[in-house]
């Protein structure tokens, strides 16, 4: 089985190594036997994205989101039919708000794609802060970093997860990114999927469902070490204390 993962202009969007999602999507499925053809698209290059499998938009400063915006309003009507196909998407920081219909700087006002229903509004007081979810896509806490000053309002669409710790959509709603259908977007940094690999195996499952036409379920990895990460990063931040010792045995 093979996915082709397309990372959408790494030359502007690659804040807080954001590309190291890309390589927990390849390393996720040579693990498991599986090929990985990952495609970059740069400024001004056309994409075709029934010729995707996977999506990843990363996350800039406010100029490059607006630089970013203006090539994919290019694009907006194909992007628009990947995502309501079932086309699997991961959108963060940036690329969450650039999802939306604008983002309302101090200065200025962003155009979105309008993937999403969605609306970003710029505050004086960043919100920066590890990032603590709990969600009803995986078992484990989803851990990450936030830095970001817009505020992202979501509406009635489901969120990522509840913040346990940090801050997340606007820092008073409790709750923090957004799942549409095959979609998740989100400001967690970090990377997110190196620490978080079932939100990982959520969207290749996913994936690869939609290109080969049956329920898939991945074989397990012992992932020992990110649990570990991940029970160190959660247990530092959050009064509940979860241990991931059963999980770990389960799987080595």
């Amino acid at each position: 089985m093979k996915l082709t993962i397309g990372h959408l202009y790494p030359d502007l969007l690659n804040l807080y190594g954001d590309r190291g999602n890309i390589q927990c999507f390849r390393k996720r499925l040579a693990w498991r036997g599986m090929e990985a053809e990952v495609v970059p698209f740069f400024s001004g290059d056309t994409i075709d994205f029934t010729e995707l499998d996977l999506v990843l938009l990363g996350g800039g400063s406010d100029r490059e989101q607006e630089l970013v915006c203006g090539y994919l309003k290019e694009i907006r009507q194909s992007l628009k039919e990947y995502v309501e196909n079932d086309g699997v998407l991961l959108a963060v920081c940036g690329g969450y708000q650039l999802l939306g219909n604008y983002y309302k700087t101090d200065k200025k006002l962003i155009e979105g794609l309008e993937i999403l229903d969605i609306y970003t509004e710029w505050e004086p007081e960043r919100l920066v802060s590890n990032l603590i979810l709990n969600s009803p896509l995986v078992k484990t806490p989803i851990a990450g970093f936030e830095n970001h000053g817009g505020r992202t309002y979501i509406g009635n669409y489901t969120p990522l997860g509840k913040v346990a710790f940090g801050y997340g959509n606007t820092g008073k709603t409790g709750y923090e990114g957004v799942v549409y259908k095959n979609v998740i977007a989100t400001y967690l940094h970090g990377p997110l999927l190196p620490k978080n690999p079932e939100v990982c195996d959520w969207l290749l499952e996913r994936a690869l469902k939609r290109k080969y036409g049956e329920e898939q379920k991945l074989m397990p990895l012992s992932d020992e070490l990110e649990y570990r990460a991940n029970e160190y990063i959660v247990n530092r931040y959050n009064d509940r204390k979860y241990v991931w010792k059963e999980k770990i045995k389960k799987h080595t």
